[in-house]
């Protein structure tokens, strides 16, 4: 079992930068992959970015991608992510999640039905 705690959500300015943390603790070493998805109120759940452990292979919504970069400190268990740019569109709840299923195919981890672990969400807000 996985417990994720996602940091560092907040408010935020258009064009400025903020900081998500997602800290794992139990049985880290079986995860593959982790990832972020977003939720805005009245909008579905979508992917943001994505990082495979094994590889560091990374992959992001063509929304965000050049603006917000996964990164992941194994020695701390700990996945970011970085949002530079930030327009109001950003605005939602973020969620962290890992996978402990392993995929030869890295597009399965852009599909939030594979993750077996969530965080409870951190929102960031981005004024105009």
């Amino acid at each position: 079992q996985v417990q994720l705690v996602e940091s560092g959500g907040g408010l935020g300015q258009t064009g400025g930068s903020l900081r998500l943390s997602c800290a794992a603790s139990g049985r880290t070493f079986s995860n593959y992959a982790m990832g972020w998805f977003r939720q805005a109120p009245g909008k579905e759940r979508e992917f943001v970015a994505a990082i495979n452990w094994s590889g560091g292979k990374t992959y992001y919504a063509d929304s965000v991608k050049g603006r917000f970069t996964i990164s992941g400190d194994n020695a701390k268990n700990t996945v970011y992510l970085q949002m530079n740019s930030l327009t109001p569109e950003d605005t939602a709840v973020y969620y962290c999640a890992a996978t402990s299923t392993y995929y030869t195919l890295g597009y399965y981890y852009l599909n939030a039905n594979v993750y077996d672990y969530w965080g409870v969400g951190t929102q960031v807000t981005v004024s105009s």
